[in-house]
């Protein structure tokens, strides 16, 4: 027996065709105009390949900061409810909601050559941070941090925390516990939270261009370089966002299970 159509369902196909058709006519229009008989050649240039590297470079640093901070957090966020938490979460949320650039200028006024840190961190060792390698994985680090924490968190949520204390009983302590227990059992969700903090670091541009300037080859990342190019080299833009693009696709096929569930 053919089931009956959903009149719901019906009546919604249209705003779902629309906002689809707004979705997916951008990308079709990149595609479409992208250099594609050009496009090695312009992937090959010396501007484009710098900007490749650094990009790829200062975004798996910083989702490696992401990890050696954010894990630690999360697991003290994941262990109860109080107001000091609750303070904790929405400092680590703030960054998630606020403009880009504002981030830019509040990280220069803290780590800046006349910041807060940035002073004494210059006078002490000599380190300056804005517009340099190390100030774009800060910016991108900044930006991209509470993605990982509320990843992990939730993961650390929903793990069952009997087996820990099992383990426990058992003679493990602490540290054993969490590396041969807990770790293993909320690894879906670090590698997520690890994938998805790296996918905002790589495209991250107004904190970065805030903090860490636009120099071609010390700090233009590829948004950057996207910028750049499209008043002076058009076709070099349409092929670093057709690059981003795929990575993109590609990050949504590495975390399918998770977003898009068969059941």
């Amino acid at each position: 027996m053919r089931a009956r159509p959903d009149p719901a369902a019906r009546a919604l196909l249209a705003p779902v065709a629309l906002a689809a058709t707004l979705l997916a006519l951008p990308l079709v229009a990149l595609f479409a105009r992208a250099p594609w008989p050009d496009f090695l050649a312009q992937l090959g240039s010396p501007a484009i390949l710098a900007a490749l590297r650094l990009s790829l470079l200062a975004s798996s640093a910083a989702a490696v900061l992401c990890l050696l901070l954010g894990l630690p957090l999360a697991s003290w966020l994941a262990r109860g409810a109080s107001r000091t938490r609750t303070a904790v979460r929405a400092l680590v949320v703030l960054p998630m909601v606020l403009p880009p650039v504002v981030g830019g200028v509040a990280l220069l006024l803290a780590y800046g050559r006349s910041g807060l840190v940035g002073m004494p961190l210059e006078r002490a060792l000599g380190v300056s941070l804005p517009f340099s390698l190390g100030g774009v994985v800060l910016a991108e680090a900044y930006v991209a941090l509470p993605f990982f924490v509320l990843t992990a968190e939730a993961g650390l949520r929903s793990f069952d925390r009997r087996f820990a204390a099992a383990a426990a009983t058992l003679g493990a302590g602490p540290w054993r516990t969490f590396r041969t227990v807990t770790l293993p059992m909320i690894a879906p969700s670090l590698r997520a939270g690890l994938v998805v903090a790296w996918a905002r670091a790589l495209g991250e541009f107004g904190a970065t261009i805030t903090f860490a300037g636009n120099l071609e080859g010390h700090t233009r990342t590829m948004p950057l370089a996207v910028y750049v190019a499209l008043e002076t080299q058009p076709e070099a833009a349409l092929v670093l966002s057709v690059i981003l693009v795929l990575v993109s696709a590609v990050l949504l096929f590495l975390l399918r299970e998770r977003w898009f569930p068969l059941r």
